[in-house]
């Protein structure tokens, strides 16, 4: 058979083969169901659950058990001077949305201080810290797929007040599968 023959006649069987999909397909989207058992939500500004984690004053959005532990979105509210040292997460990847003021934020091993509307991505393996810079608190949105590190936040609000005992704080985040690095 010649090419162009070919060519012609396979085509227009493929055609006869899905137009009757291409007629139905308005009832298979029909039928379409969401993944488990996600629900809507609105969280406004001043909702959340409020935790502070060792200083970082954290507004939990959305946790796990609410997103099929897809994600976990909290709001951090920071004072000048806060931060958290360098660490690897080998279970999430996290993004940093700065709102308000100014964070110096290193992944791997490249200094940027962000501003209000700036984002960056850790993904996990990779070391990353960041501090609040500046003279005003940081608002700053961060999210962490999959979920589950809000977890450990939960058993590190759970600490003694005062200087936190940085062994103890090391092992919480350990068994979450995160490490600091030395300095």
């Amino acid at each position: 058979m010649e090419r162009k023959k070919f060519i012609q006649t396979s085509g227009l069987s493929l055609l006869l083969a899905f137009v009757p999909g291409i007629a139905n397909s308005k009832q298979w989207f029909a039928q379409t169901e969401p993944a488990g058992n996600l629900n809507p939500k609105i969280i406004k500004n001043k909702e959340g659950k409020v935790l502070n984690v060792i200083g970082d004053v954290q507004t939990h959005k959305l946790v796990g058990s609410e997103t099929d532990n897809q994600i976990v979105e909290w709001v951090d509210d920071v004072e000048p001077g806060v931060g958290i040292p360098p660490h690897i997460h080998t279970k999430e990847d996290e993004i940093f949305r700065v709102i308000i003021g100014q964070v110096e934020i290193i992944v791997d091993g490249k200094s940027t201080v962000l501003e209000a509307g700036d984002t960056a991505f850790a993904p996990k393996n990779i070391p990353h810290s960041w501090k609040v810079v500046g003279t005003e608190k940081a608002k700053m949105i961060t999210s962490a797929f999959p979920a589950g590190i809000e977890l450990m936040f939960e058993e590190l609000v759970g600490l003694p007040p005062g200087p936190p005992d940085f062994e103890k704080v090391a092992k919480i985040c350990g068994n979450y599968g995160i490490s600091f690095l030395k300095q």
